[in-house]
This record gives structure tokens, sequence and C-alpha cells, in this order.
């Protein structure tokens, strides 16, 4: 089953004084339900931008984005009203951020709460959803720590089960691991991997880091504003 479905993307920006900057090209990207792929490319292909189209936090210039088979964009514009987009983002998507954008005075227990109480507003259901998740991840004894007292593996694994807390469709992560050292990082794709075969959670991750492509089940790779497939066997099938 197709989750998400990118069809003809342009993207580009105005810099004042300069001429129009092109930064997606004609982009044509499908997602699986329960699939994990790793889009590569430098700094500057146009990563980030394609993962803020896909998750409606920028518009395309032109093109369309079916999420389940229902239009999110098309002919130039939402299909839905901003806060039906909030909504739709609060409850289909999860976002993790290179910079894993914890509240700094919240525990990890609340910074992961949030996105339920947000959607809800009842706070005793969304922390005990929290706690499963943070002892599932390892973190059961991190409840109650601040973000400034975890490492920065830890941070992460608290950014994603934020990001799994409302049971997302699927999750886009940005540079997930930029800040982290190898050991952490590998250990971060191995969770998100097995997140992927065991809850059927689909994720879009994006890196400059050829090496983790290889535990994903497909690879894409970014240059100019183009989008290919690396065209190499990988581990998750």
């Amino acid at each position: 089953m197709t989750m998400l479905e990118a069809r003809n993307l342009d993207k580009s920006y105005v810099i004042p004084g300069r001429q129009k900057l092109q930064i997606l090209r004609g982009i044509n990207f499908s997602v699986g339900e329960g699939e994990m792929i790793t889009v590569i490319g430098a700094s500057g292909s146009g990563k980030t931008t394609l993962l803020n189209l896909l998750g409606t936090l920028d518009s395309p210039d032109s093109g369309e984005i079916l999420f389940e088979g229902g239009h999110l964009f098309r002919d130039k514009k939402y299909t839905l009203s901003q806060k039906e987009l909030a909504r739709f983002r609060n409850r289909k998507i999860g976002f993790v951020f290179q910079f894993h954008h914890l509240l700094s005075d919240f525990t990890a227990l609340e910074n992961v709460s949030m996105p339920e109480f947000i959607a809800t507003g009842k706070l005793p259901p969304a922390k005990k959803r929290a706690e499963q998740l943070l002892k599932e991840f390892g973190l059961g004894e991190r409840l109650d720590h601040l973000p400034s007292e975890l490492s920065g593996g830890e941070q992460q694994r608290v950014a994603i089960a934020r990001a799994l807390m409302n049971n997302p469709k699927l999750v886009l992560a940005d540079e997930p691991s930029g800040n982290l050292d190898s050991r952490n990082s590998h250990l971060l794709y191995e969770l998100m991997a097995n997140l992927c075969r065991e809850r059927r959670t689909s994720f879009v991750i994006v890196t400059h880091n050829e090496e983790y492509a290889s535990l994903s089940g497909r690879c894409l790779h970014m240059q100019d504003g183009v989008l290919q497939e690396c065209g190499h066997q990988t581990l998750m099938q």
C-alpha cells in the first residue's frame, strides 16, 4: 500500500538581488506502508526541502502530494486549511530533527507526552503512553530527567519516542544522527529499522552519510534537485 506520493514537485526560492534558485526539479517519489527510505546527498542538494514539502511544512511551486490516496497539495494550493494541516501533521506524521528540539524545561516524560496532550487535551493518558514508549526505548530510568541531563543518544531516543506518540503513519527524520558519534548513530538507525519492521511505521530519513543507507529498505540519491535510485541491494526486505 502506498502511504505517500509526490508527483512532479518543483520548488524554487527567489533570493533578493539574485536569480531564482531552483531547489527541486520534477520530483516523483512514493513511500509504502512500513517502508524505510534513506535519501542521501550533499549539503544543499535539496534533501531538507523535500522533507519540508512531504511534511506540509512548506509548499511546492507545482506538482501534487497525496497521502493515503487523498490529495494534500494540488493545483498550486493545499486542499486543507492551515488548521486542518496542523491537525494532519499532529496525528499522521512524526518529525525527528538533527537538533532534537526538546523543550529544555520539560522532563523526558513531559516532552514525549506533548503531542498526545495537544491532540486530546488529556495529560494523564498521554503520560502513561509516554512512559511506555520511553521504557520500550530503554529510558525507563530517565523519565524525570531534563534534556540537559541526557546524553546525545538519549535525547534522540526521546525525540523519536515523541515522534511516535500519536501512532503516525509516517516519520520524517532530517539528519537524525548528525550530532551523534558513530556508535550511537548506528544504534539510532537500528532502532528506526526495528520500529519500521515491528510497527509498520514508514520512515523517510535524509542524511549525507552513505554508510547508513545499507540499513534501509530503499536508498535514493539527491543531486542538484533531482532524485534517483541509489541502485544497491539493502538489508531490509
